[in-house]
């Protein structure tokens, strides 16, 4: 890509961002983006079809950076510690662009297409691995509670939120391998 075509890019992301912080994604037009990034709106769709488009592809991009930054992420049902501490610290480093690109109406979809990007990680590297349910569940579990676990409290500390994240996911990996279940503890 020519550095014209960066910089265009550069100006069209910037713009997107400072007015994703500062309103809803429904209530950003293309006129407004491109008078922010200083461009005409013609520029703007040789990009990205509309606003929705670069919303998506900008969360799919924070989304593969997440992944990426763990280092095994196909190994989340062997060793749950490692792989929450790595999501905590992605989640910390793509903090800012996370809560600005799915607040609102996208707040469910960071989780969404992080779980979905994981299982798909898995299926590539285990093409012959067939996730039972409760593996399933166990990825859902870590991703969509870590998830909102680390933002509701990483204004208390990150690193007491990412050790409380690891001491509950060791502990509900053993409870899921040692075949323990709420109704065989409670004696119903």
């Amino acid at each position: 890509m020519d550095l014209r075509k960066k910089k265009t890019q550069r100006a069209i992301i910037n713009a997107f961002l400072q007015l994703r912080s500062q309103k809803p994604l429904e209530k950003i037009t293309v006129r407004e983006l491109s008078d922010i990034a200083e461009i005409n709106k013609a520029t703007f769709y040789l990009h990205y079809h509309d606003i929705y488009d670069l919303s998506e592809t900008l969360e799919r991009e924070v989304v593969q950076n997440c992944l990426d930054s763990i280092e095994n992420p196909s190994d989340i049902l062997k060793n749950t510690k490692l792989f929450v501490r790595e999501l905590g610290t992605a989640f910390v480093v793509n903090e800012q662009l996370i809560k600005t690109l799915f607040e609102g109406s996208r707040s469910s979809s960071f989780v969404a297409l992080l779980e979905e990007g994981l299982k798909n990680i898995i299926a590539s590297e285990y093409p012959d691995f067939e996730m039972n349910t409760e593996d399933e569940m166990m990825i859902t579990y870590m991703i969509y509670g870590g998830y909102y676990t680390y933002f509701k409290y990483c204004d208390y500390g990150i690193e007491s939120v990412l050790k409380t994240m690891e001491k509950l996911s060791e502990n509900i990996s053993r409870l899921i391998d040692n075949g323990e279940s709420s109704d065989e503890n409670s004696g119903d």
